[in-house]
This record gives C-alpha cells, sequence and structure tokens, in this order.
C-alpha cells in the first residue's frame, strides 16, 4: 500500500506541475488517482501491479521527455537549450532501452506502456504552440517539473519497490536524473 501512495503522490506531482493550467490539472490527477490507486501514469486497472504501475509511470516519463525534447531540438531559439534537448533524446532513449530490460527480468516479465497522462500530452500541445524565447522558457520549466517528478517516483521505487530489477534500475537512475534536473534549472 506505502508503494500505492507514493506512486499516486508522484502521478499527483506530475499531472499538477506539467499542465500549468489552472482548474484541468487538479481534475486530472484526481480521476487517475481516484480511478487507478496504484499510481500509474494512466488510469489502469486497480488490481495491477506496482511493478507495472512503476514501469508505466517510467516509461511515459521518458516518452514525454523524448517527444518534448525532440520538438525543443527544432524549436528551441537557445543553443544551450538545443544540446540539452540533444541530450536529453539520447538519454531517455538509452533509460527506455534500460527499463525494458529490466521489466523483462521480473516474474512474470513486465511490459511497459509507455502512454502519456493527460497532463503530459497537454504540456506537449502547449509547447507546440510557443516559439522563440517563450518556448524556451517552457521547455525548461518543462524539463524541471518532469524531472522532478521522475525523481520523486525513483527514489520511492528504489526504496520500497517489489520487483528487485525495476528497484535496481530506479536505484541506478537516480543520480543520472538528478544531474539532469540540475542541467535544466542552471538553463
Amino acid at each position: 500500500m506505502k508503494h500505492h501512495l507514493l506512486l499516486a503522490a508522484s502521478l499527483a506531482v506530475v499531472s499538477l506541475a506539467g499542465c500549468k493550467k489552472e482548474a484541468e490539472p487538479v481534475a486530472t490527477a484526481t480521476s487517475e488517482v481516484a480511478a487507478a490507486d496504484t499510481g500509474a501514469a494512466v488510469a489502469t486497472d486497480p488490481a495491477q501491479s506496482p511493478g507495472q504501475s512503476f514501469a508505466n509511470v517510467a516509461a511515459a516519463s521518458d516518452a514525454f521527455e523524448i517527444e518534448a525534447s525532440k520538438l525543443a531540438a527544432t524549436k528551441a531559439t537557445a543553443a544551450k537549450v538545443k544540446t540539452f534537448a540533444e541530450q536529453m533524446v539520447k538519454a531517455h532513449t538509452d533509460s527506455t532501452a534500460k527499463l525494458k530490460e529490466a521489466a523483462a527480468k521480473a516474474s512474470p516479465p513486465i511490459t511497459p506502456v509507455p502512454t502519456l497522462t493527460a497532463a503530459q500530452q497537454a504540456q506537449l500541445d502547449t509547447l507546440k504552440s510557443k516559439s522563440g524565447a517563450e518556448f524556451d522558457r517552457a521547455y525548461v520549466d518543462a524539463q524541471v517539473t518532469a524531472h522532478q517528478a521522475t525523481l520523486d517516483a525513483l527514489n520511492g521505487y528504489s526504496a520500497g519497490g517489489d520487483v528487485p530489477s525495476l528497484k535496481d534500475f530506479a536505484t541506478k537512475l537516480v543520480p543520472i536524473v538528478t544531474a539532469h534536473l540540475n542541467m535544466a534549472k542552471a538553463l
């Protein structure tokens, strides 16, 4: 149950902070957490295991980072933002591969589902509508928020996850995501 609450809290952070709209994120976070007390990135079957829920949250986080960063690689105006975006595409593509490997070692094997949350999709849609320096600021803000939420989820699963291979994945990813968060904050 502790795992469920931690993942639910992580989902709420992602949903509330990622969208930056006043009314919609609260409703999204509330409905997703209520619909799936597992705290998965998307509304899921309540009988879903904590390992599956974590894998889905991690996969959706990677998918969001990759899509937002691909967008930034073409839309950003600041060279340092473009460079960061290119690094994020590579790093999160690598993270996705490691997640799939760790999930496959679970018994029974887990298949991460990279479906974006409504808040993540809304954030991508918002980024698509921006340009110039406004895009750069919005992208950097989204990166700080997303990396903090991911770090919280990784720390939680690393401390109390139920699948050893996923706990190991989370533990090894904590310093990498911490570095990404610090890089984003420095932009």
